[in-house]
């Protein structure tokens, strides 16, 4: 069963008139970076933490949606798209191959974090034949081209905590691979992750672990395994783009971690539009969806480091739009209207 393709994301670098510059959060951030750290417990993985301590507080980046919303006073839609889905942070994502200005990029979402006393969510979506060439086909030329623009990246983290989600799709998705591209990609995720540990050492790096209706926990644990999530990971993600609900996620990603048997990794939940639970086998801009619980650290479940939004709720995953694409009607249905 084919995960949700993840969307094409818009220009990280674009933001809505009146938000603060690159420039200003940078001197803001060397102003008032806080003490914030992961905690005192060493991580096998190279983070500070075996989890995310409750009340960590996401940040919250200028998207798209904060674009519309910005634009659209008078739409009627506009009220609730801004208090439903605007007003909670979602992760900013790194989908354009633009190795020239990624690390400034990286820079500006992660010292307005900091300056924040916030941790941000970032997601790396850069492998080479991501998506299968599906509808979020693309990253990176070649393999030697990813890892460069993979450092660049991490040179943009900063030195405070945050919290990577590693190239979705990537290990639950792979049928269009041979052998020797599977090894190759596989290598290449745990180098990436290495990467950005010795960048930032109090970064958080999670792997792909697809979702509850896709693989088997046993499988999906062994395919972890073999992409090196024991040695360079700091935990696992599930339903990133889907809708399943968050009690089978849960479950799913506890199994995972299970079957993998290291109990200093961590899982994080995708519940931006899982409010309604999946529409049967539908992932592709279904109707009828809401979103899901708020992005928060405080799950009540030890092994689960967060709920988040991963996936930003308005934004298509093809099939209604070009994926990526902020839809106001989708955003609108997703908050309820």
């Amino acid at each position: 069963m084919r995960t949700p393709r993840a969307a094409q994301p818009p220009d990280h670098r674009t933001r809505p008139a009146g938000r603060p510059r690159a420039a200003l959060l940078i001197a803001a951030g060397a102003a008032l970076a806080t003490a914030f750290t992961w905690g005192s417990v060493p991580a096998a993985h190279g983070a500070q933490a075996a989890g995310l301590p409750d009340g960590t507080e996401f940040h919250d980046y200028p998207l798209q949606v904060h674009a519309w919303v910005e634009a659209n006073p008078g739409d009627p839609r506009q009220p609730l798209i801004a208090d439903r889905i605007a007003a909670q942070p979602q992760a900013v994502w790194f989908s354009h191959y633009e190795p020239g200005t990624v690390t400034r990029d990286a820079a500006a979402v992660t010292s307005a974090a900091e300056a924040a006393g916030e941790v941000p969510v970032l997601v790396s979506y850069m492998i080479p034949n991501r998506d299968c060439g599906g509808a979020s086909a693309g990253g990176a030329p070649d393999f030697p081209s990813y890892l460069d623009w993979v450092e660049d990246f991490a040179a943009g983290l900063g030195s405070g905590p945050a919290a990577v989600i590693l190239e979705p799709d990537s290990l639950a998705l792979t049928t269009c691979l041979d052998g020797a591209e599977r090894a190759e990609r596989f290598s290449s995720l745990a180098r990436a992750a290495d990467l950005i540990h010795a960048a930032n050492p109090e970064a958080r790096v999670y792997f792909d672990a697809g979702h509850s209706a896709w693989h088997e926990p046993a499988a999906m644990a062994a395919t972890l395994t073999e992409a090196g999530v024991l040695e360079s990971g700091d935990g696992i993600y599930s339903n990133v783009s889907n809708y399943r609900a968050t009690g089978d996620e849960v479950a799913f990603a506890q199994d995972v971690l299970a079957a993998l048997g290291d109990d200093s990794l961590r899982a994080v939940i995708d519940t931006s539009r899982n409010g309604n639970g999946p529409a049967g086998s539908e992932w592709c801009d279904p109707p009828g969806r809401l979103v899901g619980e708020n992005p928060t650290a405080d799950t009540g479940n030890e092994l689960i480091d967060a709920f988040l939004w991963v996936k930003p709720p308005g934004e298509l995953d093809g099939c209604a739009g070009p994926a990526g694409q902020f839809s106001p009607e989708m955003a609108h249905q997703l908050a309820g209207g």
